[in-house]
């Protein structure tokens, strides 16, 4: 993989034709060490952010050993880049050959559930195990985050007593499961969270091994700012105290923007400007998916050897394809006077982006280049200053 120091030097160098895929592996690194050190349990990675080889073996670098995983593919991936990680089969529904597979070809000991019914397919598939880690999941509110996970996964309130117990029975470790959502902007997400877990486990009058408080945290966008990481980690330790549970308990959470975000940009020719829209070779069926369907913005900056100095305007984006839908409306802040021929680069694609690219129209394959500078934003920077997504500065 070529090396580059930033995406001025790729685009004045190379002049690529193709979108560009800039890696910064020491931003993963910096990352992964963080909750590594500072989450007060045990961190898996969410390998559906972004499963890419090289990543994972950054993340096990630096001291992230356990991950978690939604399907057959990703524990293959996982267990044949990484043959000593633990890996977690988190996803509540799953086939049961899948489940059958992972125990006993790749040695997955944890899954999650929220229905008896799954329950009863784990332990068929399993052969009736006692040596199983069962996660039951909660519903849980998203109403703090930016992206809801609160409909499609989660335990009936009306069966959560019986399914808890039925676990506790299976388990030779019970434990309890929740996702506040995809960029929670308060750590009162996962107190509030909390607060349910701890009614559960008051109801059912089980003893809970493992306490995981799923993924959520956030990373840094134009108009997303979020509070240092440290204080989510505050709340999370506070409360995981306080709970009723085993002396023994294990406290896990589930990062995967929050790993994975800053690892990569992407660099990006305009081909035609029409007013207020540029045209890009890299859109809604590529890195783009997040910015044309759901309006996430990300932060933009034009890549050009001499700075404009024109007045900043908002624009919409058109990627590649000959789809209408391949539109991300932003609004995206750029210099006025950008245009055909121009570089942008658009930042914190290292979540999602890769993992989301599809091949349609035969736009699709990007090269990458390791960058050596800061990503466009960062929590990572250090405790008292921390530079936004929008560029300043707060201490």
């Amino acid at each position: 993989m070529h090396k580059h120091h930033s995406a001025l030097g790729l685009a004045t160098a190379l002049r690529p034709v193709q979108p560009v895929t800039l890696i910064r592996p020491h931003a993963a690194r910096r990352a992964a060490r963080f909750f590594a050190e500072k989450f007060p349990g045990r961190s898996l990675y969410a390998v559906k952010a972004n499963p890419s080889p090289e990543l994972l073996q950054l993340l096990w670098e630096e001291g992230i050993t356990h991950f978690d995983v939604a399907s057959i593919a990703e524990v293959r991936l996982v267990a044949e880049t990484l043959p000593e990680a633990v890996i977690c089969f988190m996803h509540p529904v799953k086939a049961e050959e899948a489940i059958e597979e992972a125990y006993s070809r790749y040695g997955v000991r944890t899954f999650s559930l929220d229905t008896l019914e799954e329950l009863a397919k784990i332990l068929r598939a399993t052969g009736n195990a006692t040596d199983l880690n069962l996660c039951v999941r909660l519903r849980v509110s998203s109403e703090h985050s930016k992206l809801s996970l609160a409909s499609k996964f989660g335990a009936d309130p009306l069966e959560l007593r019986q399914l808890l117990f039925a676990a506790r029975q299976a388990a030779d470790a019970l434990g309890i499961c929740f996702h506040v959502g995809s960029q929670a902007m308060s750590p009162a997400a996962y107190s509030e969270a909390m607060t349910r877990v701890r009614n559960a486990i008051v109801e059912a009058a089980v003893t809970v091994d493992i306490i995981d408080v799923g993924g959520g945290f956030p990373s840094s966008y134009p108009g997303m700012e979020p509070p240092p990481l440290e204080a989510y980690f505050e709340v999370i330790h506070n409360a995981f105290e306080a709970l009723p549970i085993s002396y023994s308990a294990e406290l896990w959470c589930e990062p995967g923007r929050a790993l994975c975000a800053e690892y990569a940009s992407l660099l990006v020719r305009v081909e035609k400007r029409r007013g207020d829209e540029l045209y890009i070779n890299d859109g809604a069926y590529g890195a783009l998916f997040d910015a044309a369907h759901i309006g996430w913005r990300f932060p933009v900056q034009l890549v050009r050897e001499q700075e404009s100095e024109a007045r900043p305007m908002e624009f919409s984006f058109y990627g590649p394809t000959c789809d209408d839908m391949d539109h991300m409306a932003g609004p995206f802040l750029l210099p006025a006077d950008i245009g055909a021929g121009d570089y942008i680069e658009i930042g914190m694609l290292g979540a999602y982006g890769c993992a989301m690219r599809t091949g349609f129209n035969g736009f699709g394959t990007t090269a990458k280049v390791v960058c050596e500078d800061e990503p466009m934003a960062t929590l990572y920077a250090g405790v008292e200053e921390r530079k936004t997504a929008s560029g300043v500065i707060q201490r």
